[in-house]
């Protein structure tokens, strides 16, 4: 019987391992990112996963889910936690969507389906690293930025217009301000990255601009 006792805590202590390898393995591709959650958060996360699982498996014989299911709710809460309001979008939704895909890692882990976990981590880290390339395609066709531009005159609505069009960005106005005979326009233009590049060129040089912003 202790022998058993024995190979069973051998058995969980090397799925903890497995789990904080795995955490390892995520979290270092968030920190190269330097994202808001790093190396420690996903090693904690999945290895807090696995061990809650084991305990449920171990305290929970009539009802093994019971501490398992409490962990989905604690990870939404760590998840909020790193989702903040950029300039022009929210940011942090990716990494609270890995702290959550981390965290059934170590439930699989815990769960003694280390394959599974295996498998898991392995697609994580495509969808963080191989994506981006074609995050980057799209970016590059079709960037959407925010400007604030002030002009001199607050007739000249029609000219940024036109300056948009000749660089070939697709416009819309989301609000307009009025000081002083200053008129501040905030544009939402969307269109390829170099046509971007080649507006924020003209717009540095540009008389009838007085101030812009993106």
């Amino acid at each position: 019987m202790e022998f058993l006792n024995d190979h069973s805590i051998q058995n969980e202590l090397l799925l903890i391992f497995i789990s904080v390898l795995l955490g390892l393995f995520i979290g270092a591709e968030r920190e190269y990112r330097n994202k808001s959650a790093g190396l420690r958060t996903f090693i904690l996360v999945c290895f807090g996963s696995c061990l809650f699982t084991i305990l449920s498996i171990k305290i929970g014989i009539e009802n093994p889910d019971r501490l398992a299911a409490n962990i989905i709710t604690g990870i939404g809460f760590l998840g909020a936690g790193v989702i903040f309001k950029g300039d022009n979008k929210i940011d942090g939704i990716t990494t609270a969507t890995t702290i959550w895909a981390t965290a059934s890692i170590g439930m699989a882990v815990g769960s003694g389906y280390v394959y599974l976990s295996l498998l898991g981590t392995v697609l994580v880290l495509l969808i963080l690293s191989a994506l981006t390339y074609l995050e980057d395609v799209i970016d590059r066709n079709h960037k959407i930025i925010e400007y604030k531009i002030e002009t001199v005159n607050a007739n000249d609505t029609v000219y940024c217009e036109e300056l948009f069009r000749k660089h070939h960005l697709r416009f819309k106005i989301s609000k307009q301000q009025y000081t002083q005979g200053n008129l501040t326009t905030t544009w939402v233009l969307s269109g390829k990255k170099k046509h971007h590049e080649s507006l924020v060129k003209e717009l540095r040089n540009n008389p009838k601009i007085t101030a812009y912003q993106f």
